[in-house]
């Protein structure tokens, strides 16, 4: 009989806490799966259970078909089949999200390929323990043969990962490579690159941006790496395109993949509130402006998370401050602690206590490649708002 874990509350969330288990059995081992029970004794579903961490049971499937270990290698198979035949996603870029932990059902593994080089991310022990089985099946399937591995090292402590578990990545690892995106080339850096190394989940937003705001003159705000320029720039033909962000490294690699695309973009490095206000000093406008600041609400204490609402509504307020009336804006949030609603009152309020009116022609979040399950919607971190400023 299959280790089982049973449950003191009815939850369909993925993520099981401590307070909420009532027993496991005793052969229940960390990085297992275990068949888990309802507060009635009845069969609930399958997951990962690990005494030790900070989230002990996580729930992969919910109802009487219970999980075996070739059922978790259908499941990464089909998440593979999702991008490979149904998005077909090789078609426009060699840089997507291979996996997107609950979103596919395999909660704790994120897997961004990036042309040859498979960056993953890790945070459960269940994934660790399956990983050496995984690596090939990836590999084989995408056509890769290189690989590097991220795992926070409190994350590998609390829930007990041991990196003699698994094949070690490639040594030396990857520093970077060379990606294509609609025909936009970029330089991903491992090193000093943010998350995965890129910010795939703004694929078809970096698209529609350039389309949208064809022929104008383009300020991209906290533009990392460039993806929002260089779309303009290369894909929608837009003159006089600024990018600013405070990482000098970041600021660095833009002008490099300015470079590679062999065009002209003024890349600056500053901070956006000081820099944007000797602009509005200097009464400099532009006709389009997007604004993508990294992660900005890391915990749910309250003074924090407002300390992250107060950065959002001035971020937005001296962005709105250097665009024309009539032009277009488009402002995003990472932060998945900040629902859509509560992101769109601050932009509002921003907008509306500096006298313009939003004029919203659309909402989106990340491409297809980062899929949201019903049952987990805190994954739908990313939220884009596009609107016409007056």
């Amino acid at each position: 009989m299959q280790p089982w874990a049973q449950m003191k509350y009815f939850s369909f969330h993925p993520a099981v806490y401590p307070n909420m288990i009532r027993a496991a059995s005793p052969d229940a081992g960390a990085g297992d799966l275990v068949n888990v029970y309802d507060k009635e004794g009845q069969i609930f579903g399958s997951g990962f259970f690990n005494p030790k961490a900070h989230v002990p049971l996580r729930v992969l499937q919910h109802g009487e078909n219970v999980l075996d270990e070739a059922a978790l290698d259908a499941r990464l198979d089909a998440a593979l089949d999702l991008r490979l035949k149904t998005l077909r996603l090789d078609e426009t870029t060699d840089a997507w999200r291979a996996v997107h932990s609950d979103g596919d059902g395999l909660s704790g593994l994120v897997v961004d390929r990036y042309a040859d080089v498979l960056s993953i991310e890790v945070t459960t022990l269940g994934i660790w323990r399956r990983l050496p089985r995984w690596l090939p099946k990836l590999h084989a399937a995408l056509g890769t043969t290189q690989h590097l591995i991220q795992v926070d090292p409190d994350i590998a402590r609390i829930e007990g990962m041991r990196w003699s578990d698994v094949p070690a990545a490639d040594d030396p690892a990857p520093r970077g490579v060379r990606v294509r995106e609609n025909n936009v080339r970029y330089q991903v850096g491992f090193a000093d690159g943010h998350k995965t190394g890129f910010f795939c989940d703004q694929r078809d937003n970096r698209l529609k941006f350039a389309q949208l705001a064809r022929g104008r003159r383009v300020l991209d705000l906290c533009c990392y790496t460039g993806g929002f320029s260089l779309s303009a720039r290369v894909l929608g033909g837009c003159e006089g395109v600024t990018g600013v962000d405070l990482d000098e490294t970041a600021i660095a690699q833009a002008k490099k993949n300015a470079d590679l695309n062999q065009v002209r973009i003024d890349y600056i490095h500053a901070d956006t509130f000081t820099w944007g206000r000797q602009m509005q000093q200097n009464g400099t406008l532009w006709d389009a402006v997007v604004l993508d600041p990294p992660k900005l609400i890391f915990s749910r204490d309250t003074e924090e998370a407002q300390l992250g609402r107060n950065k959002y509504y001035d971020m937005n307020a001296v962005a709105l401050n250097l665009l024309q009336r009539g032009g277009l804006f488009v402002t995003c949030s990472c932060s998945g602690l900040l629902d859509v609603a509560e992101f769109e009152d601050i932009v509002m309020r921003a907008a509306h206590r500096n006298k313009r009116r939003l004029q919203i022609i659309d909402r989106s979040g990340p491409g297809a490649d980062h899929p949201v399950m019903s049952n987990c919607p805190d994954g739908r971190y990313l939220k884009v708002l596009w609107c016409i400023a007056w």
